[in-house]
């Protein structure tokens, strides 16, 4: 009741007042003081169980001995771990480039009006998002099986001009390089072919009116537009193949997962050596996921600052809708006798 009383004779002086800021300032300072919160107590009950829950784990994680903290942290900085985790972000970075440079030409041919060339690129994205990368790196391993010389001569049983064996060509590096590069190219493809298609046409159509050519238009216009859908997948492609990178182990390459199979084999630790390993992948991963964030930021600052400002102009608009017709009443209500 003393409320109500407030809120009218709020209302009644700034009506008298005869001001229409001051009057939309007090409907604002009414609501504020009237609003009360929603509370939720079901989110409360479900964040108690949840921090219990991770508080227990936290706790029979330290106090069980089975996990041998110990021997973890021996193992940690040990030569060979690092050994094999330098394998590991090289196999990720020159393999992913190779993707990315092989992708970019797979997009261009499915975007190519040749339908040869369109349909040699589905065929290849086809079978390589068909198969298992397993299968892909088990087959390069064995390609010897089929051909025992890889050599470059005349086509349909022609002399060869010059070759060696497969075994001498294909080493392991190179079976691991190919097999992850050819599989990764397959996805970057269609996630490059998407953000080109992402941009509109009428942005080539005003490039070539304001008469840039081709190449021109493609990096100033169309490339930065379309890196602002290419570029979130990417990141997460990078960070699966430095996970993806550990099948190669199953071709005896030194790799960070193949390193601490050597040890725990012998030492038979083997819980130990796969925490220490899972905390190498958490660590590397948990860095990219600090630069994808970085990158996309950059290539979209202008997206996310212009949402930002509309989304604060519309906030604005919608509060002085919902504050005038509460002043207009109010003030016919205080008009009546």
């Amino acid at each position: 009741m003393n409320s109500a009383k407030e809120t009218t004779r709020l209302r009644h002086a700034a009506s008298t007042a005869g001001s229409a800021p001051s009057a939309l300032a007090v409907d604002q300072e009414i609501l504020a003081k009237e609003t009360v919160p929603l509370k939720h107590h079901g989110r409360t009950v479900a964040a108690v169980f949840l921090l219990l829950l991770v508080a227990n784990l936290a706790h029979s994680m330290v106090t069980n001995r089975n996990f041998q903290w110990e021997t973890v942290w021996h193992y940690l900085f040990f030569p060979q771990i690092m050994a094999g985790l330098g394998s590991t972000l090289v196999l990720t970075v020159v393999s992913m480039s190779l993707a990315i440079v092989l992708g970019i030409i797979l997009a261009a041919c499915r975007l190519s009006e040749n339908k040869v060339l369109q349909s040699v690129a589905g065929a290849y994205l086809w079978f390589f998002r068909g198969t298992p990368l397993l299968i892909q790196l088990i087959f390069w391993y064995n390609l010897s099986a089929l051909y025992p010389r890889l050599g470059v001569g005349v086509p349909f049983g022609g002399p060869e001009l010059f070759g060696a064996s497969t075994n001498s060509v294909l080493s392991l590096w190179t079976v691991a390089l190919l097999g992850l590069a050819l599989h990764e190219s397959a996805y970057m493809a269609e996630i490059v072919r998407g953000g080109l298609l992402s941009v509109s046409r009428h942005q080539t159509e005003a490039a070539a009116a304001l008469g840039m050519n081709g190449l021109l238009s493609f990096r100033r216009i169309i490339l930065p537009q379309a890196l602002r859908v290419i570029v979130p997948p990417t990141g997460n492609q990078v960070i699966g193949m430095l996970k993806y990178s550990s099948l190669v182990s199953v071709i005896a390459l030194p790799d960070l997962l193949y390193s601490a199979q050597m040890i725990y084999t012998q030492t038979f630790e083997t819980i130990p050596l796969l925490i220490v390993v899972s905390f190498w992948y958490l660590l590397c991963t948990s860095i990219l996921s600090i630069f994808q964030r970085r990158i996309e930021r950059y290539y979209g600052r202008g997206v996310a600052g212009h949402q930002a400002s509309g989304e604060k102009r519309r906030g604005t608009r919608g509060a002085r809708r919902r504050a005038t017709p509460m002043l207009t009443s109010t003030t016919a209500e205080e008009g009546q006798p």
